[in-house]
């Protein structure tokens, strides 16, 4: 009899916060976003015997989701040929803070969450898996099935949009320069 490798229950645990940030950042939608946490930690159990005991369970798991993300957006781009134009879905959720800041915080967070939210998808997932869930550029490039120079080139046209954004320089070529005389 073949038994299934136990998954690390604490390391599987801990990473539910961040598949639910970057279920979040996929989707644009809380509720989609646990959706999609649910179906990636029964999929991880499901699979258990494709994970390597000592490998990164996070890494591993943060993978099955991208990759449940796209085939879900495979399946809505085909449905989307059958659903009448009368449709009432607006595809546009909130952002939420996931903590308490002051009102001017706060209101700073929103922006920089809605230009965030502005982003084009494979600027934003790179963003969003390098800065908020700290991983290393290698890991995002196997994540993402890309190689690691195309990783590095969205973080840096995103980090640059994000910059534009909240300083107030529009998007595009920078203002001229006035030479003094």
């Amino acid at each position: 009899m073949v038994v299934d490798p136990p998954l690390p229950e604490p390391e599987m645990l801990a990473a539910i916060p961040r598949l639910r940030r970057y279920a979040r950042v996929l989707t644009g939608d809380p509720t989609r976003a646990d959706d999609l946490v649910q179906e990636t930690l029964a999929r991880a159990w499901e699979k258990r015997r494709l994970w390597t005991a000592g490998s990164d369970l996070r890494a591993w798991m943060f993978t099955i989701m991208h990759n449940l993300f796209v085939n879900q957006l495979a399946a809505a781009t085909r449905d989307a040929q059958n659903v009448s134009i009368d449709g009432d879905g607006d595809g546009n959720a909130a952002w939420q803070l996931p903590v308490r800041a002051t009102q001017q915080t706060h209101v700073e967070l929103l922006e920089v969450l809605g230009e965030l939210g502005r982003l084009p998808a494979e600027q934003r997932e790179v963003l969003v898996l390098a800065a908020v869930e700290e991983m290393r550029y290698e890991e995002i490039a196997k994540l993402l099935a890309i190689p690691v120079g195309t990783v590095m080139s969205r973080l840096s046209r995103a980090r640059e949009k994000l910059r534009r954004a909240t300083s107030g320089v529009p998007d595009g070529n920078p203002a001229p320069v006035r030479m003094l005389r």
